[in-house]
């Protein structure tokens, strides 16, 4: 991908094994800042393996990652999550009410969230004032999946994860969800890197698109190569001729 901006992350002929199995081989290539990426490819391809690699979750045995053109391992754990946000599919949460589990990821570092700050998140993501103190159990799905997000912000997280995470919303959610990532990213310049299995949204939402197969990329560039892809194998993925 021939990429007119500044890497937020970037990769170096990074490769990643589990119990001997590559699951990611030679990965070179750049996630570029204030921009949304989106990941594709079928199950298995590496993607969430990928994604853990920008955060420090995962790391890589050979080559190397780059966070705003320094070394991943330059960064403390720490102000690296603080830098990587991420948000997944599940949208994990703690018992608790909503102000609660916006509170969280400020109480681990020893700090507080204001309810005039945790207001303004709920304001970012669509969500009322007035869910504040209901708990998290009494929340739809669409709207954990806010709350998630809006977790993920408190940070002001330079870069933004997303692990497929409109894939077990209804259709109305789902485009709230959409509209929500894109308002973030043109708001504060947030880089997105998204995993989605739905080619549409990838087409629609994503600046960039990386496909991944068998643990590599394949093809890389702005979305609209998924209309008309040129390597063989991602055209057969995106028309289904592969399944």
């Amino acid at each position: 991908m021939s990429v007119r901006y500044k890497p937020a992350i970037h990769f170096n002929h990074v490769d990643f094994s589990f119990s001997k199995t590559p699951i990611l081989k030679g990965i070179t290539g750049s996630f570029p800042e204030g921009k949304i990426t989106t990941l594709v490819g079928p199950s298995g391809a590496g993607k969430t393996t990928l994604l853990k690699l920008c955060n420090g979750l995962l790391s890589a045995q050979s080559g190397e990652v780059y966070i705003k053109d320094q070394p991943i391992e330059s960064y403390e754990p720490v102000e690296l999550r603080r830098s990587v946000g991420i948000a997944l599919q599940s949208a994990p949460m703690i018992t608790g009410s909503v102000y609660e589990n916006l509170s969280l990821p400020l109480e681990l570092q020893g700090e507080s969230l204001s309810k005039a700050e945790a207001v303004e998140l709920l304001e970012d993501v669509g969500l009322e004032e007035e869910l504040m103190e209901r708990k998290v159990k009494d929340l739809s799905g669409g709207q954990r999946q806010k709350v998630s997000i809006a977790r993920t912000l408190v940070n002001k997280p330079a870069v933004l994860l997303l692990d497929e995470i409109t894939s077990s919303l209804d259709r109305t959610s789902l485009r709230e969800i959409e509209e929500l990532i894109v308002k973030i990213n043109r708001k504060y310049g947030t880089a997105i890197i998204w995993i989605t299995h739905n080619l549409q949204q990838a087409l629609e939402i994503g600046d960039y698109t990386w496909v991944m197969m068998d643990g590599e990329v394949v093809e890389t560039g702005e979305s609209d190569l998924l209309n008309d892809p040129v390597n063989d194998k991602v055209r057969q993925f995106v028309t289904g001729e592969a399944e």
